[in-house]
């Protein structure tokens, strides 16, 4: 089923790219086979969810083919958070190819083509139990997401688009140097062996830093952050809601997949590291989004300091910040999806993201000011949303681990409420500052079928979030028993100064 799911919308992809007659006939035929074949991937997910065991941390839906005399192998399979991954990646793709519908008039077919590439690609990803695999995956998902920003963006798309291809491509070289190592020294890439061998503990801090290189700018985590408000602001609409929904999750998957249960020593280790940069992130990040005056570069920013909560509850090394981040991973995946579609209705009306041009939108717009109000509260975790349980939860683990810490993350929610409020404010409330925003009509019924199954979802999650929980349990209950066992390796300076106290003991 797993090899079905990834193989069907490449096969879909080509298909679009063969279509005949001339430019019109073939965009209408793009968008209603993309349409379809995403909702078909769609109602996959769903029956692979009820078909799937929450009882376990095994994988699931095992599929395993030896390629290239053994060199590596198409093994896939999925655990509970790979599920909710997948689960995301299936609910937000045929979202994006409505929200494509009528603002994308060039070249219809190779657009829809790409997203349903990039789709097949997130599935492998979430999928893959071999490294090697799992890599070709990872890395591949670059190329269709560079294609969607450098055609289709906006007008300094070029160079936003070789920026995010090679930041990300930069740091994924040191991961396959230390992929090859593992590889040799384990004796194996099957990724559930790798999860429970034991790597020499001198060794974990380098694989351990050199999978960080990757899986930081992938989130992003700051200083490696800069891409992305670039990116964003470049890509079209629906690129940015799938940027925003689902690629930068692949960061925090490579952590709780490989950098937590194969390096646990490391991990503890260096958790100082991730704390700080975190803190960091969210805090600084925070203060530049109030400075903004470009919507779709606040929300940039803020996804920024959303990351930070998840790396941030994943090195807590308790179930509350992994169960937490998890959710706070989903939760924004939906929600900052929202938020730029949000920006991107209003910008097909007015062709212009600049904050102050706005004001007033509430009046002429009640049904889009409604639902821009839902998912901005939803980002600043306002309880009954998605938002508020990912970040209590992960603040809570925090706690556990570091009051300090803890502290420290809980003015992000503070200064994520002032920059969105603001952000809302401005835009939607006040008096209405020229005669284009008076002319802007209010949402579509094709507007309302994007925006209400999302708005749906952040109020069930938020109401009732035992559901999409239930599945993380069990895995996360696995690592945190990896976690609890790993005890850091001695640095040579630690080890000094305790042999130090030891002799200094022995004499008294």
């Amino acid at each position: 089923m797993l090899s079905a799911m990834i193989l069907f919308p490449l096969a879909a992809a080509l298909v679009l790219l063969l279509l005949p007659g001339d430019e019109a006939a073939r965009a209408a035929r793009a968008r209603g086979i993309a349409l379809v074949a995403t909702l078909l991937l769609f109602g996959a997910g769903l029956l692979l969810w009820s078909r799937f065991d929450p009882s376990t941390a095994a994988f699931q839906f095992t599929e395993r083919a030896e390629i290239f005399g053994g060199v590596f192998s198409w093994h896939l399979g999925i655990d509970g958070i790979s599920l909710v991954l997948i689960l995301l990646s299936v609910f937000l793709m045929p979202l994006c190819i409505l929200a494509s519908w009528k603002s994308i008039t060039t070249r219809v077919p190779e657009y829809m083509a790409a997203f349903l590439a990039m789709e097949s690609l997130m599935l492998g990803v979430f999928s893959a139990l071999d490294i090697f695999l799992f890599y070709i995956f990872f890395e591949g998902g670059l190329i269709p997401m560079y294609l969607i920003i450098g055609i289709w963006g906006g007008s300094r798309r070029i160079y936003a688009s070789y920026k995010f291809f090679l930041f990300t491509l930069l740091g994924s070289v040191l991961m396959l140097i230390a992929m090859l190592w593992m590889a040799q020294d384990a004796g194996t890439t099957d990724i559930p062996v790798l999860m429970a061998h034991d790597f020499p503990p001198q060794v974990q801090t380098w694989l351990w830093l050199a999978f960080f290189a990757s899986f930081a700018v992938k989130m992003p985590m700051w200083p490696v952050h800069t891409w992305l408000p670039d990116a964003h602001v470049e890509a079209p609409t629906a690129g940015s809601m799938i940027l925003a929904g689902v690629l930068l999750k692949m960061g925090g998957y490579g952590f709780i997949r490989f950098s937590l249960p194969m390096f646990p020593q490391a991990s503890v280790e260096l958790m100082w590291l991730v704390f700080a940069l975190s803190v960091v992130a969210l805090v600084y990040t925070s203060l530049v989004a109030l400075a903004q005056q470009d919507m779709k570069k606040l929300i940039a920013y803020s996804s920024v300091a959303h990351m930070a909560f998840v790396t941030a509850g994943l090195f807590a090394f308790n179930t509350q910040g992994l169960e937490g981040a998890m959710v706070v991973m989903l939760s924004h995946g939906i929600v900052s999806a929202a938020l730029f579609y949000c920006v991107g209705v209003v910008y097909d009306r007015m062709h212009t993201r600049e904050i102050e041009r706005y004001g007033g939108v509430a009046t002429n717009m009640p049904r889009y000011a409604v639902f821009f109000m839902l998912f901005t509260m939803a980002s600043v975790a306002l309880p009954g949303t998605s938002g508020f349980v990912g970040e209590f939860l992960t603040l809570a683990g925090m706690f556990r681990t570091s009051t300090w810490v803890a502290a420290l993350m809980a003015t992000g929610v503070i200064l994520g409420a002032a920059y969105m409020l603001w952000l809302y404010a401005r835009v939607a409330f006040g008096d209405i500052r020229s005669d284009e925003v008076r002319a802007m009509p209010d949402v579509s019924p094709r507007e309302v079928a994007v925006l209400a199954p999302m708005a749906l979802v952040v109020l069930w999650m938020g109401v009732a979030p035992g559901a999409v929980m239930e599945p993380l349990r069990a895995p996360v209950a696995s690592l945190v028993a990896r976690l609890e066992a790993a005890e850091p390796p001695a640095t040579p300076v630690a080890r000094r100064i305790r042999e130090a106290l030891l002799s200094r003991g022995d004499a008294g």
